[in-house]
């Protein structure tokens, strides 16, 4: 029999044995609680497979991985292990080398490429969960490097930031190298005093990892990391001294958490030294801010442009984003300039073959005559506006700047620590910050009396103590021009402020309607739009941060005065009035100027030499700024003032403002809106008399009817056709009416001039037929000329006098053609209605004289009476064809014939 059917039986009755033939057993129970007892042949397939799940466990024991590891250490790598016990001991470390692949790969050194595993990582995370690492904004600044070379550069960087305490500094070890943490430590010099916390981030068998594997443990690395302690800024070092894939690793996973990675450059530790003054805020800013540069040439400054544009291409941008440049050109372009901006390449380009983008904008300014202060104001502030106010910002460089070539790192540790800084974020340092200057001028607004700068006691400017009398940055309330950088949320602000001024002052509106002229209080050797920036600061309470270097003759910025130019809208001004005399108002500035308070401009001061050495030494308390709050604040006369006396200053000088310049009701408190003035004027919205406001030009008038709700109608007071012309249709029959009216007025005044020389022609013919009849009549009578004309004149005065339309009306009529006592007299040019009533007024002509020469003379006379009949034909000639062009104008016009333009022979009218 085979086996299986041993095991498995065909047949039922095969599987009986002698049940059948045992009828007394069981017979006392019922059918129902008959129990079914397992047969033999189930038995045998219970056994069966049981062998069957026996023998798949052996092969999967016989076949399991090796290298999973213990369960406890083969967790998701995603998320770290808690606990300071889940961390093996060093003594659980592999040692050796790992084991060689069957075939050698091509960089023999560099050859596992197996699973990655973090032997010490975890222990370092865990120690540091107090420092807040679960929230997203902390004070953790995280410094990584993969070479020995590249710790040893980092490395007085990190202590150094830890000494000031304002982050929590961390550095994380990500190479090949095998050393341990107290050992790196002991080679650079590092001791228990330099409070930085480590992370010794390198993988298991990472002296033999390629490429590749690497690469994933730093970003592995990173991972674990950024879900301990969230850093707000990774620190590396330059590239060239890093290993390739560390670089890349670094970038392509700060790039996709989304922190700001700093690449530091090469001899960081002296020239970079100014960053570990910065706290976490400030540096996670660091690749989303963006700086402007505006340079605004006046004309013939070629040489000064130039040399300004080679210092801003030679300085030192260590890395960071190049500012985007900004050149606003005159309207005469030197051909030195013109060839000079044809070969700029802005930013340099990449030798590495990286795309190259141009940050490099150029306008060139159509007018050629003088602009009046308002337009060149309007016309240099619309030069710039930020597209994101909030980390977008302008420095503001004359052309007779020359700027260090570590100025950049004096415009980015400034903007960095007083725009962005945590710790004056929750304090509101900036609020009342408009922006900073690179120089520190040598007078105050009025370009005449030396600019004293106050120094501060130690106690007002300390984060730690200082010593006593030290020079201190200020705070003052004045703007400038030479340089200075402007955040972008105040530039937003003076743009809406400078469109008010602008429009309440337009020269086209009423004398009554505009505000008083006020008295100038900026030099006029300075740009016109600084008078407008001083009076924002003023109303709003701002000021800019200028620069006090302690002793030092090095400057960031250096102003050249040799070839100084005034500003194009007062250079043509006439001289300024001596004091005695009063100033002259003009209706269309907004200022006047003061001679009392202008005297002649001082001699220039000594130009400082450019900084050459690191920021940190320049700068005074040991390249630490100060807090805004603690500075000195000088008003725009240069008073020393207190933080209480300037705030009520400014709160006092907005109420005139609004008062005067706004027309605002000074009850009324209007809360200001964020990068706007619109609280600051009331008569924007509303006319300021009862009835809408007329705006004379030189054609017509325009009625503009402010309306309160929207800013669009308040605009249509500057627009010179008028509310009324609206639709396209009326639009071209006006134009078309216009059109015909000029065609006509051309026409008439055509034919007027054609007829009065033909008048001149006729009346020279008569004087001369008259002039020899008088001559012939009184050579007959053998008297004289003058006593024939004087009787003659009697005589024809005593025989109108018995007529009573002469009787009536003894003064002759103005019309063009008039009997004299001299024959036919020419008069001025006659009046329509005086040429209709012509016929009728005109006296006839009569003979002069006696009886005698009565027949001699009617020749003559019905020979100028048939010429002057010739003229009057031929005026109402003219009065017809005037007449039937009026009709024709009259009658209803077709779609087809409104657009016809009139031929060229109904221009030129002819006789």
């Amino acid at each position: 029999m085979p086996l299986l059917d041993r095991f498995f039986t065909r047949d039922k009755e095969l599987g009986k044995k002698d049940d059948d033939h045992k009828p007394g057993v069981g017979a006392a129970l019922p059918s129902s609680w008959t129990l079914r007892l397992p047969t033999p042949a189930f038995r045998r397939r219970r056994y069966f497979y049981a062998l069957l799940v026996v023998f798949f466990i052996y092969l999967f024991i016989k076949n399991i991985p090796s290298d999973l590891g213990p369960n406890s250490q083969r967790g998701d790598i995603r998320v770290p292990l808690r606990g300071p016990s889940s961390q093996s001991p060093a003594s659980a470390l592999p040692s050796g080398e790992p084991p060689h692949p069957d075939k050698p790969s091509e960089v023999e050194k560099y050859y596992f490429s197996g699973p990655i595993k973090f032997y010490k990582l975890a222990v370092s995370l865990h120690s540091v969960a107090g420092l807040a690492g679960h929230n997203g904004a902390n004070k953790n600044v995280l410094f990584a490097a993969s070479s020995l070379r590249s710790a040893s550069e980092i490395l007085p960087l990190a202590c150094e930031m830890a000494t000031w305490k304002r982050n929590d500094v961390h550095i994380a070890l990500m190479g090949r190298d095998d050393l341990e943490v107290a050992e790196i430590m002991r080679l650079n010099g590092v001791n228990t005093e330099c409070d930085i916390h480590w992370h010794d981030a390198r993988p298991d068998y990472a002296q033999w990892s390629s490429n590749f594997r690497m690469e994933v443990s730093v970003s592995a690395g990173l991972g674990h990391i950024q879900t301990f302690i969230h850093p707000q800024v990774i620190i590396t070092d330059h590239e060239s001294r890093e290993d390739s894939f560390f670089t890349k690793a670094v970038r392509a996973k700060a790039f996709g958490i989304g922190k700001s990675v700093i690449e530091l450059p090469l001899a960081a530790a002296e020239n970079l030294m100014w960053i570990t003054r910065l706290d976490s805020g400030s540096l996670a800013a660091w690749h989303t801010t963006y700086v402007n540069l505006l340079i605004h040439a006046p004309p013939k400054s070629s040489g000064a442009l130039i040399r300004l544009i080679k210092s801003i291409e030679s300085a030192d941008y260590f890395g960071a984003r190049r500012p985007h440049l900004t050149i606003e050109l005159p309207a005469d372009i030197d051909q030195a300039t013109a060839n000079y901006l044809e070969n700029l390449v802005w930013p340099p380009l990449d030798w590495s073959g990286a795309p190259h983008a141009s940050q490099v904008t150029v306008r060139h300014r159509m007018p050629r005559h003088s602009p009046t202060a308002g337009e060149a104001s309007s016309h240099f502030i619309e030069s710039f506006y930020p597209a994101r106010p909030k980390v977008s910002h302008v420095l503001l460089i004359s052309p007779q700047a020359e700027l260090s070539s570590i100025y950049y790192h004096y415009v980015m540790y400034h903007l960095l620590e007083y725009k962005y800084s945590t710790f004056g974020d929750r304090t509101h340092d900036a609020k009342n910050l408009m922006g900073f200057t690179l120089e520190l001028p040598s007078t105050y607004l009025n370009d005449s009396t030396p600019l004293e700068p106050p120094i501060w006691e130690p106690d007002h400017t300390k984060r730690s103590s200082r010593e006593a009398l030290e020079p201190t940055p200020f705070l003052w309330q004045a703007p400038n021009s030479n340089a200075a950088l402007y955040f972008g949320e105040k530039w937003v602000e003076l743009h809406s402020f400078l469109s008010a001024r602008m429009y309440i002052q337009d020269p086209r509106l009423p004398v009554d309607r505009r505000p008083p002229i006020r008295t100038k209080v900026v030099s006029e050797s300075y740009p016109s739009w600084m008078e407008y920036f001083q009076e924002l600061m003023r109303v709003r309470g701002y000021f800019l941060l200028y620069p006090h270097f302690p002793d030092s003759d090095d400057a960031i910025v250096t102003i050249h005065e040799e070839l100084r130019q005034s500003p194009q809208e007062f250079s043509k001004k006439r001289s300024p009035p001596s004091n005695t005399d009063p100033p002259k108002l003009d209706p269309n500035e907004p200022f006047v100027t003061d001679p009392s308070a202008f005297d002649p401009i001082l001699p220039p001061s000594p130009e400082a030499p450019l900084l050459v050495k690191n920021l940190v030494a320049l700068l005074p308390y040991s390249g630490d700024l100060p807090q805004i709050t603690k500075l000195p604040i000088l008003s725009h006369e240069g008073n020393i003032l207190s933080r209480p006396d300037a705030i009520a200053a400014s709160h006092q000088f907005t109420d005139e403002f609004r008062d005067e310049i706004g027309r605002c009701n000074t009850d009324s408190k209007v809360v200001a809106e964020p990068m706007s003035a619109r609280d600051l004027f009331c008569n924007l919205d509303q006319s300021r008399g009862t009835g809408p406001l007329t705006i004379k030009s030189k054609d017509r008038t325009a009625d503009v009817r402010h309306n309160k709700n929207t800013e669009e109608e308040v605009d249509d007071a500057h627009d010179e056709e008028g509310e009324e012309e609206k639709g396209e249709e009326k639009k071209k029959e006006q134009d078309e009416e216009k059109l015909k009216v000029a065609h006509e007025k051309k026409s008439e005044k055509l034919m007027r001039s054609e007829f009065d020389a033909h008048l001149q022609r006729q009346a020279g013919k008569a004087d001369d037929t008259v002039a020899h009849a008088t001559n012939k009549k009184a050579a007959e009578k053998g008297i004289d000329k003058a006593e024939f004309k004087k009787s003659s004149y009697s005589d024809a005065t005593k025989k109108d006098q018995g007529r009573p339309d002469k009787a009536e009306n003894t003064t002759p009529k103005p019309i063009g053609i008039k009997t004299t006592k001299e024959g036919i007299d020419i008069k001025s040019e006659p009046t329509r209605k005086q040429q209709k009533q012509e016929t009728t007024d005109q006296a006839p002509l009569t003979p002069l004289g006696g009886e005698s020469t009565k027949k001699e003379e009617d020749k003559s006379v019905k020979k100028g009476r048939q010429e002057q009949q010739q003229s009057s034909s031929a005026k109402k000639d003219y009065d017809g064809r005037k007449e039937s062009r009026k009709e024709d104008s009259d009658k209803p016009k077709s779609k087809l014939s409104k657009d016809v333009k009139p031929q060229a022979e109904d221009r030129k009218p002819g006789w």
